[in-house]
């Protein structure tokens, strides 16, 4: 069973719903969920925050947090997966945010760096991803992370 097969499974047997707030992923997260049949059940929607002022607007990510901490960082995507499932109406929710590159990167924060977020109602978990593997292998990696640990979540 895929990954976002099992989600979907687990997310139908507790009467959960799920939404995503993706940055460098642009919508992948959601296009898989959506990939299985079914997913209507359980999938609210999902929100692609490239700009901050989406992310501020739509996710309720404060201006103080981007200034602070940047786009690129736990408290941000932490703040886009609780505005995920605010404005979704959600029990769970995963959030992206990173630098896909090739370029964007500094010494701080290099391509590959993405956070990720992953909610289950009050529990939110957030880890940074690294290493670059190019902008595909970087989007792509962000995206299998951010399901499995939402699947770890839910289980």
């Amino acid at each position: 069973m895929k990954l976002e097969e099992e989600i979907g499974e687990l997310l139908k047997s507790k009467k959960l719903s799920l939404s995503t707030a993706e940055s460098c992923t642009g919508g992948g997260i959601a296009a898989l969920i959506t990939s299985v049949p079914g997913s209507s059940e359980y999938f609210n929607g999902g929100i692609v925050a490239y700009s901050n002022e989406v992310k501020m607007s739509l996710l309720h990510v404060s201006a103080e947090t981007l200034e602070k901490h940047g786009a690129v960082s736990r408290e941000t995507v932490t703040e886009m997966v609780k505005g995920a499932m605010k404005t979704l109406k959600t029990d769970c929710a995963v959030a992206t945010s990173g630098i896909a590159g090739p370029g964007g990167g500094t010494p701080e924060k290099p391509v590959g760096t993405v956070w990720i977020a992953a909610a289950y109602k009050n529990e939110i978990m957030a880890v940074k991803q690294e290493g670059d593997l190019g902008r595909a292998g970087n989007v792509q990696k962000a995206i299998q992370n951010a399901l499995f640990m939402l699947r770890d979540r839910l289980k």
